[in-house]
C-alpha cells in the first residue's frame, strides 16, 4: 500500500471515530458503515487487508494495551469460564460451523469448510468491549469478554492451520493437529515466561520515560516474532508479557507511566479505528470473486452461516456456565450461583472482526498447484459473518443491556472500599514523614512540613468527601467542587505564564516547563475516579 492511501485510511478512520464520540452509535458501527459507502466511491484506492501486515503488527499492539489494562488476578479468578470460551467454544465452533457449511453450501469439501469454521470462529475483543463500553457491565461479565478475547485468536490460528493442512492434502491428523495445538499453546506462553521478566527488569532500570516507552512500543512485536519464529503461538506470548508487565507496572517511573498510557491510548484509538475502517472498504475485494455463485445463493449461504455462528454461541455458552455447578460442588459452594442474564449478554456478545478477516485473506490462492477450491466463497462469508455480528449484535448490544437491568456496579461500595485503602495508606505514609522528619539530614522548616501534612491530608479526605452530600445547586460533591475551582486557578496561572512568554519576560523553555509542572499537578488533581 502506497503511503497516500495509508494517510487517508487513518486519517479518515480517526475523524469518524472522532465523529461517533459525540453520537450515540458505537465507534467501531459508525467505522465499518463508513468503510463500506467510501469503498464505492469513485476515485477511492482498492484497500486489501494483508495478513502478513494485520497479524504481525496490527494484532499484536491490541492485544498488549488490551492485557496491559486487564486485570491478572481478575482473570486468573475467573480462568474457567475464560478457558471454556477462549479454547472449548473456539474449538466448538470451528466443528460446528464447518459441519453446516459443509452440508449447506454444494461443492464445498469438509475440509474447506472446516477452514470457515476456524476462520469465524473466534470473536473480536475490541469489537465487543467497543460496543459495551459506554452502557457499562458486570465486571465479571466483562472479564469473562475480554480474557476471551485475548486467548481466542491463538486457539482460531492454530485451527485453522490444522484446517488448512488437511484441505491442501498435507496429510493432517487428530494426533498432528493436537500436538501442533499443544506446541503453540505450551510454546507461546513459555516464550511469554521467558521474555516477561528481563523485559520487566530492562523498563525498571531504564533512566529515562522516552526511552522507557520507546521499549514498551516494541515489546509486543518482539514478543510475538520471537514466538512465531519457533512455530509456538505469538498471541500467548504477547499476552502474558503484557498481563506480567501491567500487573507490576507500579515498579515503573511515575513519569513513564504517564507518558506510556497517553501514548498506548494514541496508538489503540488509531489502530481500532482504522482497523474496522478496513472492514468496511474489503466490500469490492470480496465480491470481485464471487462471480462463479449466483448473488441469491450466496446470500442465503451468507444468512445461514451467520445464523449458525449466533446459535452455535448461545448452544455453547449456556451449557458452559450451568454444567460446571451441577458436576462440582466445590464451584457450587465457592461461587454466587448466575442467572441466565449473564449467559445470555456473553452468548450475544460474540462479533466477529478484523482477525477473522486476515486469517480468511491468508487462504493461499492455489494448493498443489490448482485454485483451492472455494477461497472466494470462504472470503464473501467471512466478511458477512463479521458484519452481520457487528450491525447485528453491535446495535442491539447496548439496549439490551439495559433491557435485562443486569446488576450495575456499586459505586458506593467502590468508593467506600478506596477510601479504606486511601487511608491505611496515608497512615503509613505518615508514620514514613515523621520517621524522616526526625533524622537531622532531613529537618524541614514547620511551614514545608505542613505542606507535606497538608497534601497528604487532602488526598485521604477527597476519597470520603465522594461519599457525602452533594451541591443542590450544581449536583457537585464538596470534592467536584474542590477540583472544578482548582482547575480555574491552575487555568489562570497558565493564562498569566502565556502573558508573561508573549512579553518576553520568559522564554519559551521557561514557559514549557512551568507549564509542565502545572499539567503534573492536574494531572495530580483530576485523575480519573472510577
Amino acid at each position: 500500500m502506497h503511503v497516500m492511501p495509508l494517510l487517508l485510511l487513518v486519517a479518515g478512520s480517526a475523524v469518524v471515530a472522532g465523529a461517533a464520540r459525540r453520537t450515540p452509535v458505537p465507534a467501531p458501527l459508525l467505522l465499518v458503515t463508513a468503510g463500506l459507502i467510501v469503498s464505492y466511491v469513485p476515485g477511492v484506492p482498492e484497500y486489501t487487508i494483508d495478513p502478513d501486515i494485520v497479524l504481525p503488527l496490527v494484532l499484536p499492539p491490541l492485544l498488549y494495551t488490551a492485557a496491559t489494562d486487564s486485570s491478572y488476578l481478575d482473570l486468573r479468578a475467573q480462568l474457567r469460564p475464560v478457558a471454556l470460551l477462549s479454547v472449548g467454544y473456539v474449538l466448538f465452533a470451528t466443528l460446528v460451523v464447518g459441519w453446516a457449511a459443509y452440508m449447506i453450501v454444494p461443492d464445498l469439501s469438509l475440509t474447506a469448510a472446516l477452514v470457515l469454521g476456524a476462520v469465524v470462529a473466534p470473536p473480536d475483543a475490541v469489537a465487543a468491549t467497543a460496543v459495551a463500553r459506554r452502557v457499562g457491565l458486570p465486571s465479571r461479565v466483562t472479564t469473562i469478554l475480554q480474557g476471551e478475547s485475548l486467548v481466542n485468536d491463538a486457539t482460531a490460528i492454530t485451527a485453522y492451520r490444522v484446517a488448512l493442512a488437511a484441505a491442501v492434502g498435507e496429510g493432517a491428523t487428530w494426533a498432528g493437529g493436537i500436538g501442533e495445538f499443544l506446541l503453540a499453546a505450551i510454546g507461546g506462553i513459555g516464550i511469554g515466561v521467558v521474555l516477561m521478566v528481563p523485559l520487566h527488569w530492562l523498563r525498571t532500570h531504564l533512566t529515562e520515560a522516552l526511552l522507557q516507552n520507546s521499549l514498551s512500543l516494541l515489546i509486543p512485536f518482539f514478543a510475538y516474532a520471537v514466538a512465531e519464529q519457533v512455530h509456538a503461538s505469538g498471541v500467548l506470548a504477547v499476552v502474558v508479557v503484557a498481563l506480567y508487565l501491567g500487573h507490576r507496572n507500579w515498579e515503573v517511573d511515575f513519569a513513564t507511566r504517564l507518558q506510556e498510557e497517553a501514548v498506548w491510548k494514541m496508538v489503540a484509538f488509531i489502530l481500532e479505528s482504522a482497523v474496522f475502517a478496513l472492514i468496511g472498504l474489503q466490500l469490492p475485494v470480496v465480491l470481485e470473486g464471487l462471480d462463479e455463485y449466483e448473488g441469491s445463493s450466496a446470500a442465503w449461504y451468507a444468512v445461514a452461516v451467520f445464523l449458525v455462528v449466533v446459535v452455535a454461541r448461545f448452544v455453547w455458552v449456556y451449557p458452559a456456565t450451568f454444567l460446571p455447578r451441577l458436576l462440582s460442588k466445590r464451584i457450587r459452594e465457592r461461587e454466587d450461583d448466575p442467572t441466565w442474564k449473564g449467559p445470555f449478554i456473553i452468548g450475544w456478545a460474540g462479533m466477529r472482526g478484523v482477525v477473522s478477516l486476515a486469517i480468511a485473506f491468508s487462504i493461499p490462492l492455489t494448493a498443489e498447484g490448482e485454485e483451492f477450491q472455494g477461497r472466494n466463497l470462504i472470503l464473501f462469508l467471512t466478511f458477512t459473518t463479521v458484519i452481520g455480528t457487528l450491525v447485528v449484535q453491535g446495535l442491539t448490544l447496548p439496549p439490551l443491556i439495559r433491557l435485562l437491568k443486569l446488576p450495575e456496579r456499586d459505586l458506593q461500595a467502590e468508593t467506600l472500599a478506596e477510601a479504606n485503602a486511601q487511608a491505611q495508606a496515608s497512615r503509613v505514609a505518615e508514620r514514613r514523614l515523621d520517621e524522616l522528619l526526625d533524622d537531622e539530614r532531613n529537618m524541614l522548616p514547620p511551614p514545608l512540613a505542613d505542606r507535606l501534612r497538608s497534601v497528604l491530608e487532602r488526598r485521604r479526605n477527597a476519597v470520603w468527601e465522594r461519599l457525602g452530600t452533594v451541591n443542590p445547586v450544581t449536583g457537585e460533591t464538596v470534592d467536584d467542587t474542590y477540583r472544578r475551582l482548582s482547575r480555574e486557578m491552575i487555568g489562570a496561572e497558565r493564562e498569566m505564564f502565556v502573558r508573561l512568554r508573549d512579553g518576553r519576560y520568559i522564554d519559551d523553555e521557561m514557559l514549557r516547563t512551568l507549564l509542565r509542572r502545572l499539567d503534573l499537578e492536574e494531572a495530580a488533581a483530576f485523575r480519573e475516579a472510577t
